[in-house]
């Protein structure tokens, strides 16, 4: 065993201790509290709505330890159980060498895991999600929403995955900033190509009906200074009862969805402040800084990754014997996550940030009383808890707790 071994197994025991003492952190903080409502919401949620986004919460949280379990069992085997190894033999015996063994072994991997991880995304919808009422999937629905994603994954994953292979073995030692330019151009197809190409393969798309709320919507855009093609509804009822809204698309192709569910829920105004909250991000520029935040941080991962794939030290310390570029970038999947797993709250923060000033935004270009209206309903019917963990919060959640949230809107 190499001291990469060793720095890479105790990454591995501390990412995976971290994320079972949180779990166990939350679930024994909202089952304390889950006798009683907390005060500013009592006029709002009953206890036994209270009590049953307990129990939700607590479900979906028992449930991650054996994610984790599932998760770690994966990578060692992979790696010091001689999985990758195995599996480059079989992909030599199919396609020989070159990018189609590369294509080939990485396909191999992503069907492994992708079939490791379907028994827990089969209990979290037809056991967690039924039993909390929030599941309207059906089992052949569910079936054909994974046949479509791996049809994707093949039609737009393999080109790319091909193009990546070939850059890192011609483009020498900048072949990483190839790649990059590879991978921001993809994303932005992806941005503009989804709305109108992929999203209408899983969902039906109709256009607003309700007059008086398109109306009161245009007002908004219009004041908000956006431009949008279209404004539809999703039939995300199919799915579940949960309800969201959101805007979509690059360029001409930006479009403002709102689930079914969530329209049946919310009143007019409620939809309104909703909708203001997610301009907010758009007027703020909050995706754009994500996405230039995502794309910074992948071109130095790509650096990392032509420094790591030379070194010897890095295949030998995960039981690699045959040192490739599809290997090299199997191993860096698998291992990076384990790093950077700590830094996760930084990146829970920079969110939570983005949503405090687009609830500020939309406090200012439509009502706070009715945003905060809005999100008790949400809260409540999508059974979100009111008490997180704090410190489970503060590591995970990409928006504000509950109380924090709407003790700013109130003051707005």
């Amino acid at each position: 065993m190499t001291t990469f071994s060793v720095v890479f197994l105790c990454a591995l025991a501390l990412a995976t201790a971290t994320r079972l003492w949180l779990g166990w952190r939350h679930v024994r903080h909202v089952q304390a509290r889950r006798g009683e409502v907390p005060a500013e919401f009592a006029q709002h949620i009953t206890l036994a709505a209270h009590q049953r986004a307990a129990d939700y919460t607590c479900a979906k949280t028992r449930l991650a330890p054996v994610a984790a379990a599932v998760e770690v069992a994966l990578v060692l085997w992979l790696t010091f159980g001689g999985g990758l190894q195995a599996l480059h033999g079989i992909a030599s015996w199919l396609a020989g060498a070159g990018l189609v063994h590369g294509l080939v072994l990485i396909s191999m991997v992503v069907v492994i895991v992708s079939a490791a991880e379907l028994p827990l995304s089969l209990y979290r919808v037809f056991g967690i999600e039924s039993r909390f009422g929030f599941n309207r999937m059906t089992p052949g629905l569910f079936f054909v929403d994974v046949a479509k994603n791996l049809a994707l994954a093949a039609v737009l994953g393999l080109p790319l995955v091909a193009a990546v292979l070939w850059l890192m073995e011609k483009m020498g030692g900048y072949w990483w900033l190839y790649v990059w330019l590879v991978w921001v151009a993809f994303n932005l197809f992806l941005l503009t190509v989804y709305p109108t190409f992929i999203a209408p393969l899983f969902n039906r798309f109709t256009p607003l009906a309700d007059q008086e709320l398109k109306e009161r919507i245009e007002r908004l855009v219009t004041r908000c200074g956006f431009k949008a093609q279209s404004l539809l509804v999703m039939d995300g009822s199919r799915r579940t009862t949960h309800g969201n809204a959101y805007f979509t698309g690059f360029g001409k192709s930006k479009r403002i969805v709102f689930f079914d569910t969530l329209l049946a829920r919310l009143g007019p105004a409620e939809v309104e402040a909703v909708l203001a909250h997610e301009l907010g991000h758009f007027k703020l520029r909050h995706v754009m800084k994500r996405v230039a935040w995502v794309f910074a941080v992948s071109l130095a991962f790509l650096w990392l990754l032509g420094y790591l794939m030379e070194k010897d030290w890095f295949y030998a310390g995960l039981n690699v014997a045959s040192p490739s570029t599809a290997m090299a970038l199997i191993l860096f999947f698998l291992v990076a996550p384990v790093f950077t797993f700590l830094l996760q709250p930084l990146g829970a923060m920079y969110s939570r940030k983005h949503e405090f000033e687009a609830d500020q935004y939309a406090a200012r270009n439509a009502s706070a009383a009715d945003l905060v209206s809005a999100l008790v309903k949400l809260y409540r019917d999508n059974a979100s808890t009111l008490t997180p963990d704090p410190v489970h919060s503060a590591f995970y959640d990409s928006h504000p707790p509950a109380a924090i949230r709407i003790a700013r809107l109130q003051k707005a």
